[in-house]
């Protein structure tokens, strides 16, 4: 009988998936020993075989189909926690059925249609039920690391939108009473706030339209146009902190892009420019043409970056410096916004000096 043959050698069918799962398991993951997995379903199918083979009432072996099924949810649970795809979850009961049919063989052991009929009911029972748990498990995973990923965006805009929000207040309120005049320090502190404010709005439209998948909005733009408009508070910024600031952009350049992605690109690379440049440092700005390519270079003083940092600035989060203010994803956001539009965004180290960020996209014929 096919119950007594699987409890005979249960020992060994466990061994045999095992060694197959083993070879399958991610990197670094645990051993493939489970509390719900072959060795439970091995017994729970040996009791299934015996219960229908004996003739019982029809109850009893859906009773025991729908706790393979309880424990085979589970089991998918775990290999979930253990790193496993879900093509791993439906070949770890393939598995059982290839060992059982390899022993079978190997020991000259037949096996009945109906008994095979009644094992293949109970694997496909427990891969399906695995796959579903294992399956809902990772979209609930995914899901809370959205909620978490979302909640950190949110709070650190709301957090920067308040800080700059509170300054040009302050600073309204002061100009507002008479003590300092429009044109001072003051002046300038709330139209320092009114850029940052404005800029963060352009990064965040940015961000919703990359993250919901639309589409850019393609149009012709004119590089020295859109220099010339995202340079001026800039340049403002830069003169009231003696820092050097020179642009200097090649005549005719043309571009097929999505204008608002692309001038929060420029804009947010020479606001990381102003914020990470030593006083002694400069800033620089140049479009050129390269072949078909048009070059968009921002080069700052921030005194050159740690060794091997580049790529980590593009990272969700990550910020550089001893100014740690900033959602740390602006040039997470620029880059996605130059790649969305057929380009590309990288940053060349310049040690002891600054960084070099480049933008580059394909050149556009002018009308």
């Amino acid at each position: 009988m096919l119950h007594d043959f699987i409890a005979a050698n249960a020992e060994e069918l466990a061994t045999r998936c095992r060694a197959k799962s083993a070879a399958r398991a991610a990197p670094g993951a645990p051993p493939g020993v489970t509390e719900f997995g072959i060795p439970l379903l091995i017994d729970q199918l040996v009791a299934t075989l015996r219960s229908e083979r004996a003739g019982v009432p029809i109850a009893q072996p859906l009773e025991l189909l729908a706790t393979i099924g309880t424990s085979a949810g589970k089991h998918g649970a775990e290999l979930l926690r253990s790193g496993f795809t879900v093509e791993q979850v439906v070949h770890d009961y393939g598995d059982l059925c290839q060992a059982l049919t390899e022993l079978a063989r190997e020991k000259n052991v037949p096996i009945s249609v109906d008994e095979f009929h009644t094992f293949n009911r109970c694997l496909d029972n427990a891969t399906a039920d695995a796959v579903t748990e294992f399956t809902r498990g990772r979209e609930r995973a995914t899901s809370d690391a959205h909620a978490v990923t979302m909640n950190e965006r949110l709070g650190f805009l709301a957090h920067e939108l308040r800080d700059q929000l509170n300054a040009a207040m302050l600073a309204f309120s002061a100009i507002k009473s008479g003590s300092v005049a429009a044109a001072g320090a003051t002046g300038a502190i709330l139209e320092a706030s009114h850029v940052a404010l404005r800029d963060l709005i352009d990064r965040s439209l940015a961000d919703v339209r990359l993250t919901a998948g639309l589409q850019p909005q393609r149009e012709l733009i004119s590089i020295e146009q859109l220099v010339a408009q995202v340079r001026i508070p800039v340049a403002m910024e830069a003169a009231s902190r003696k820092l050097p600031f020179t642009s200097t952009v090649e005549r005719g350049l043309t571009v097929d892009a999505d204008r608002q992605m692309l001038s929060s690109a420029v804009a947010n690379l020479l606001q990381n420019a102003l914020k990470f440049t030593l006083p002694d440092g400069r800033i620089l700005l140049t479009a050129r043409s390269i072949a078909e390519r048009v070059v968009i270079d921002v080069s700052d003083g921030c005194g050159g970056l740690p060794v091997q940092r580049t790529e980590q600035l593009f990272q969700s989060f990550a910020q550089h410096g001893e100014d740690r203010t900033g959602l740390g994803l602006g040039l997470s956001i620029s880059r996605r916004g130059v790649e969305a539009n057929g380009g590309k965004l990288d940053v060349r180290d310049i040690p002891g000096t600054g960084c070099v960020f480049t933008i580059e996209l394909p050149r556009a014929a002018a009308n």
